[in-house]
């Protein structure tokens, strides 16, 4: 049975999603990993112009847009009014070694400021391993705390952990890592869909490079399904859109409820002129998105599914 959610959470989650209840978010919420894509020597300003001029042209096509703290502002206050909007609570990057990974935040960047900019939706992203032990437990304390922090604001959080290799000798894009990546996300989502969030933003559990096997692919994704008791989306970890498409359709019919993808959308116009990139954006990114919204449209699970609007009596005001 749904469970009934409070006004803000609700209607945060009706404002990033389409009438049917799916998902089709764009995220460009990059900073650090956005200034490498970007030649030398490009200042703020004009770094802040091409992310404007993508998000202008691509909130038509799509629910919402995820930015960041950074840059995500005055591209906000220019896309089109009826797009929802999220912006990312951490900071870019962590502390702590490349196995041991802590969330970053910054003292003057909060729940309360996000909600306050109109934003419909926050989001969380934590370098997350299930299989870390004591460093697991205090990632997911962190967690708990944003997610109480977001209720108390009434505004819906979007989780998304991202995972990485415990062992500094295999890297997170090898054989040996893809062998255990099922398992971890599987985990993850078993472990965090708990904790409190709306929203699970996820990895597709299989690695491509390594594994084509679409019949596993779907197997694996059911079972992500089974074990996560929120409503998750698919991200696209800078894959190609045309893998990204497969996943899309796979993950939606395995039960998720839509996705939540930047770089296998426009990350080819980075570096273009701003003739050029407008041409990309009308031409290549607007089509791609709407073909990743047919797939939703057609397969994806409503978040309504899920969470039910808020049970009101007519005094309901005083209490809340």
């Amino acid at each position: 049975m749904p469970i009934h959610l409070t006004p803000g959470r609700y209607r945060g989650l009706r404002g990033t999603s389409t009438p049917n209840n799916v998902f089709n978010i764009l995220a460009f919420d990059q900073r650090g990993s956005y200034r490498k894509m970007l030649p030398s020597g490009t200042s703020y300003a004009d770094a802040l112009q091409i992310k404007q001029e993508v998000i202008v042209a691509l909130s038509d096509a799509v629910s919402a847009v995820l930015l960041d703290n950074q840059y995500g502002i005055p591209p906000a206050m220019h896309m089109r009014g009826g797009c929802g909007l999220l912006l990312s609570l951490e900071e870019s990057g962590y502390s702590g070694d490349s196995t041991y990974r802590r969330l970053m935040f910054h003292d003057a960047w909060t729940v309360e400021k996000i909600k306050r900019t109109g934003a419909t939706a926050v989001k969380l992203m934590a370098y997350y391993h299930p299989h870390s032990g004591a460093l697991a437990e205090e990632i997911e304390a962190v967690i708990s705390n944003v997610v109480a922090e977001c209720q108390k604001h009434d505004i819906p959080v979007f989780l998304e952990p991202m995972s990485y290799s415990l062992d500094a000798s295999i890297s997170k894009e090898s054989a040996e890592y893809a062998a255990t990546r099922a398992q971890v996300v599987i985990d993850t989502a078993r472990r965090l869909s708990p904790l409190g969030a709306d929203v699970l933003k996820l990895e597709f559990p299989i690695d491509a490079a390594f594994d084509q096997d679409q019949a596993r692919w779907q197997a694996t994704c059911e079972e992500v399904s089974r074990v996560c008791s929120i409503p998750w989306v698919l991200l696209s970890a800078g894959v190609d859109f045309e893998t990204f498409t497969v996943q899309t359709e796979i993950a939606c019919k395995a039960g998720a409820s839509g996705w939540l993808a930047g770089r296998a959308i426009w990350k080819e116009c980075a570096t273009m002129s701003t003739a050029e990139r407008a041409t990309f954006l009308k031409d290549v990114a607007i089509p791609r998105s709407h073909r990743l919204n047919a797939i939703a449209a057609e397969f994806a699970r409503p978040w309504t599914d899920f969470y039910a609007a808020p049970q009101v009596t007519e005094t309901w005001f005083t209490s809340y």
